[in-house]
C-alpha cells in the first residue's frame, strides 16, 4: 500500500509540469505565427512596392524602347544624308579637281599666249623699222619720180618750143633735130627709170600690204587671246565668287541675325559698336569673340580654296563725321586705320596668314550714309571685310 501511495503521489506532480510545457510551447508557437504574419505582411508591402516599381520600370523601358526606334529611324535617315552628302561631295571634289585642271591649262596656254604676244610685238616693232625705212625710201622715191616728170615736162616743153622754131627757122634745122633726138633721148631714160621706179613702188607697196595683213593677223590673235585671257579671269573670278558667297553664309549662320552685323554687296560689314567702344581701337572681348568665330569660318573655307587664287581678306576701317583730335588720333584717317589693324591682328592671332590680309583706313570719306544724323553716323561707323583676289 506504500508502494501504490507513492506511485500515485509521482503521478500528480508529472501532471502540472506537462501542462507548463504544453503552454510555454502553445506560446512560443503563437510568438512565431505573429512573426509569420508580420513577415507576410512585411513581404506584402514589399511585393507590392516591387510590382510598383516594375510597372514604372515597364513603362520607362517602353518609353526607351520608342525612344530607341526614332533614334534608329533618326540614324537611318542621317545615314541616307551621309550617303547623299557623301555623294555630293565626291562630285564637287571631282568638279574642283576638273576646275583646277581646266585653270593649270588656262594659265598654260596664258604662258604660251604670253610668249606668243611678245614675239609677236618684237615682229611686230622689226617690221614697224622695216616699213619706216621702205616708207622714206617710197617718199625719196616719189620725189625723184616728181622731179622727172617736172623735168619731161620741162623738156617736153622744150621740143615743141624747138619744134616751132624749127618752122621758123630751116636753117637751124641740122642743129634742132640733134636737140631733139638729144631730148627724146633723155626722155626715154627717163621713162625707163620712171618704169623702174614704179616697180620699186609695187613692190613696196605689195610688202607694206602684206606686213599691214600680218599685222591684222596678230591683231585677231592678241584680241583673241584677251578674250580668252578675259574669260580665265572672269572664270577664276567667279571661282572666287562662288568662296566669297559660301564665307558669308557660313558667317551668317555662325554669327547669327544680329542688329550690328549685316551683308553690303560683297563686303561683310560689322558695325563699330560690335568691336570696340567709342572713340577707341581696341577689342572688346565680345568683339573678340565675334572674331575668333570669324576667323574659324575663314580657315575652314581657305581649305577649299584652291591655291592658284591669290586671295585676300580686306579689312576697311570707317568712322562717322565727327572729327576727332586727341593724341593717340589727331583725326578720323588714323582711328579707322588703327581700327582696322586691330582687326588684322586678333585675325593672324587666330591662325589667319598674314599675306592673305589686308587693312586699309578710309575715315569718314566712304559713308553708306549721307545724312547728317545719329541714325546715319551709326551707319557709318564700321569695319568692312571683302574677300577678293590681290
Amino acid at each position: 500500500m506504500a508502494l501504490g501511495r507513492r506511485r500515485r503521489i509521482h503521478q500528480d506532480n508529472i501532471w502540472p509540469g506537462f501542462v507548463d510545457a504544453l503552454a510555454t510551447m502553445l506560446m512560443v508557437i503563437i510568438f512565431l505565427l505573429m512573426i509569420f504574419v508580420l513577415a507576410q505582411v512585411f513581404l506584402s508591402e514589399t511585393l507590392s512596392g516591387q510590382e510598383n516599381t516594375l510597372e514604372k520600370l515597364n513603362a520607362q523601358m517602353s518609353e526607351l524602347t520608342d525612344l530607341l526606334n526614332l533614334e534608329r529611324k533618326a540614324n537611318k535617315d542621317l545615314r541616307g544624308n551621309m550617303d547623299s552628302l557623301s555623294t555630293e561631295l565626291q562630285a564637287s571634289i571631282k568638279r574642283r579637281d576638273d576646275l583646277t585642271g581646266q585653270l593649270e591649262t588656262l594659265e598654260s596656254e596664258n604662258n604660251k599666249v604670253n610668249e606668243r604676244l611678245a614675239d609677236a610685238f618684237k615682229t611686230i616693232d622689226a617690221d614697224r623699222e622695216t616699213l619706216e625705212v621702205k616708207l622714206a625710201e617710197l617718199a625719196k622715191m616719189k620725189q625723184d619720180v616728181q622731179a622727172l616728170e617736172a623735168l619731161r615736162d620741162q623738156l617736153t616743153k622744150e621740143i615743141k618750143e624747138q619744134a616751132t622754131k624749127l618752122d621758123k627757122q630751116e636753117g637751124k634745122l641740122i642743129e634742132e633735130r640733134e636737140l631733139a633726138d638729144s631730148a627724146r633721148a633723155q626722155n626715154a631714160l627717163m621713162n625707163q627709170q620712171l618704169a623702174a621706179l614704179r616697180e620699186q613702188l609695187a613692190s613696196i607697196q605689195e610688202a607694206l600690204e602684206a606686213s599691214e595683213a600680218l599685222n591684222k593677223d596678230q591683231k585677231a590673235q592678241i584680241s583673241s587671246l584677251g578674250n580668252r585671257l578675259n574669260a580665265a579671269l572672269a572664270t577664276k573670278v567667279q571661282e572666287l565668287s562662288k568662296y566669297r558667297s559660301e564665307f558669308f553664309g557660313e558667317l551668317r549662320k555662325v554669327l547669327g541675325n544680329q542688329s550690328g552685323i549685316r551683308i553690303v554687296g560683297d563686303r561683310f560689314v560689322f558695325q563699330s559698336e560690335v568691336l570696340f567702344n567709342s572713340g577707341e581701337a581696341k577689342l572688346e572681348p565680345a568683339g573678340q569673340a565675334q572674331l575668333q568665330q570669324l576667323a574659324k569660318t575663314l580657315r575652314d573655307i581657305s581649305a577649299k580654296i584652291p591655291p592658284k587664287i591669290d586671295w585676300i581678306l580686306r579689312v576697311d576701317g570707317h568712322t562717322d563725321n565727327i572729327p576727332i583730335s586727341t593724341a593717340k588720333f589727331p583725326s578720323n584717317w588714323e582711328l579707322s586705320t588703327q581700327r582696322a589693324i586691330s582687326v588684322v591682328k586678333e585675325l593672324i592671332k587666330e591662325g589667319i596668314p598674314a599675306e592673305r590680309l589686308a587693312a586699309t583706313g578710309f575715315g569718314e570719306f566712304q559713308p553708306l550714309d549721307k545724312n547728317n544724323d545719329e541714325i546715319a553716323r551709326r551707319r557709318n561707323r564700321r569695319i568692312e571685310l571683302k574677300l577678293t583676289q590681290r
